[in-house]
């Protein structure tokens, strides 16, 4: 037999723990080459393809399509004949070539797949998995089989919420030491690759309780199994009074099996991960941390209507979708360059606000997967047709499921356009990082008082909900009075 290699799985989003493995591309006995796609998988915030690292034929497929694994647990073993492999296994003392997954990156970082890398900037990591019953869990547990494979590191040892912090949050420490960051980064992932592999349960990855190194070691010294412990730190990190607390408590009795839950009939029970989970997370971490108000506007929008059908036959435009969320988009950008802080971001560690020198402007998508929010990088730099291709591209991509991550991370501001569902208006909850998120309501035919008569016109209702911690009342109504302003006349763009 030739030589095996085990591909781990990689950490395939900036800190990302886990990842659905959706469906197979290649099969047992199969023949693959360097880059190709060997699954496809669903994390937290897209689905991605995963490329061999390796050439040579596939010898086994170590999880079914539907399993969710661990960062850093192999999920298929190539054989590679003997001949050198594309990416060389850490410990064996060589390096991955420049460039190739595993390799090494610009700033002293390791290659992962294109668009992705190690995060070296802090993050929250959301909760594992619960360890199937008789499933080994701590690291003195027997090593399973070694087999050499690639090693992409097993992720960080915290979660991201599913949109980042706008970079600008990070700029102090990346600014004096990113370089040194992104080698400790990378020292911490081969540190990671050099211990011994934990036994997987037949199914699902390996578990490893939320606690830093030294809590680790006090359960050791005092033999308490972390994970039966519930956290009591932020995010449910365990703490060194919850281990002191577990080893002064006496033993409890093994509680009786529980009886059988009957399933109700009709019901339905759909398991919350991937895009949905890491959404309801930082939902409900936004909607705890940041003081929400919500401000309301009824605007008359017939002459942005009237634009809209003239901008549409113009030869610039041609194959994009000119729509009403263009203009509104197109007001939310003018109106953020009059009110810069608007386009902001809280810094609780450092205490302060961060205001952002360009507009990464979030788009709500709704997918089969759940709600993401691509963002449009500096959308402030680009033209009205222009504008109008990257939002039919954002949108599309976001709706097939095939939205990277990168473009996902360091949103500014965000619309959510609830008017394509026939919905007037909404409350929006701001997305973690951002100060504002502006709702779009459907555009409808009502009566209006228009030159000192009633008239039937075009309205809609705007809602713009905002962190009151960085917008006082004042600031939030005069952005949403701008941006309802240049939606009533667009000419007053001009004047901008």
């Amino acid at each position: 037999m030739g030589e095996l290699r085990q591909f781990k799985l990689p950490d395939v989003g900036e800190g990302l723990t886990d990842g659905e493995i959706l469906q197979w591309l290649v099969a047992v006995g199969d023949t693959v080459t360097v880059n190709q796609p060997l699954c496809e998988v669903e994390t937290a915030k897209a689905a991605v393809e995963l490329p061999s690292p390796y050439a040579g034929t596939v010898t086994e497929l170590l999880h079914e399509a539907g399993t969710t694994v661990d960062v850093g647990t192999p999920i298929i073993t190539i054989d590679v004949g003997g001949d050198a492999p594309a990416a060389t296994p850490s410990g064996d003392g060589a390096e991955p070539a420049a460039g190739l997954i595993g390799g090494a990156a610009p700033g002293g970082r390791t290659a992962v797949l294109v668009g992705y890398g190690p995060r070296t900037t802090e993050a929250r990591r959301r909760p594992r998995r619960t360890v199937a019953p008789g499933a080994p869990a701590d690291a003195s547990s027997p090593a399973a089989p070694a087999v050499p494979g690639a090693d992409y590191g097993s992720g960080g040892t915290e979660r991201p919420p599913l949109l980042a912090t706008a970079p600008d949050a990070t700029v102090k420490p990346m600014r004096h030491g990113g370089l040194e960051v992104g080698r400790q980064a990378e020292a911490h992932a081969r540190a990671e690759a050099a211990a011994p592999s934990r036994p997987v349960a037949p199914g699902r990855g390996s578990v490893r309780p939320l606690a830093k190194p030294p809590v680790r070691k006090l359960a050791r010294d005092l033999g308490v199994d972390l994970t039966a412990l519930t956290g009591s730190g932020a995010g449910g990190v365990i703490t060194r009074e919850d281990v002191t607390a577990a080893a002064s408590a006496p033993a409890a009795a093994p509680a009786p099996a529980a009886a059988p839950v009957a399933a109700t009939s009709g019901e339905q029970r759909i398991p919350v991960k991937g895009v949905r989970k890491a959404t309801a997370a930082a939902m409900v971490a936004s909607a705890f941390t940041a003081p929400h108000v919500t401000e309301f506007l009824t605007v008359d929008v017939t002459r942005t209507m009237k634009l809209r059908a003239r901008v549409a036959a113009r030869p610039e435009f041609a194959g994009v979708k000119v729509s009403p969320l263009l203009f509104v988009a197109r007001a939310l950008l003018l109106a953020a360059r009059r009110h810069p802080m608007v386009n902001s971001s809280w810094d609780e560690a450092a205490q302060e606000i961060v205001v952002h020198g360009q507009v990464n402007l979030g788009i709500a998508a709704a997918t089969p997967r759940g709600l993401v929010v691509p963002n449009v990088k500096d959308a402030g730099r680009l033209s009205l047709a222009e504008l109008a291709g990257a939002l039919t591209e954002l949108t599309e991509t976001a709706r097939a499921g095939r939205t990277a991550p990168a473009d996902m991370a360091g949103g500014t501001i965000t619309i959510t356009n609830v008017g394509v569902f026939g919905v007037d208006t909404g409350t929006p909850i701001l997305n973690p990082g951002e100060s504002a998120i502006l709702a779009f309501g459907a555009v409808r035919e009502m009566p209006w008082v228009h030159k000192g008569k009633i008239a039937v016109r075009q309205v809609t209702q705007l809602a713009l909900s905002f962190d009151h911690r960085i917008i006082d009342g004042e600031l939030g109504s005069r952005f949403l009075a701008d941006v309802g302003a240049l939606l009533a006349d667009p000419g007053l763009a001009l004047t901008f």
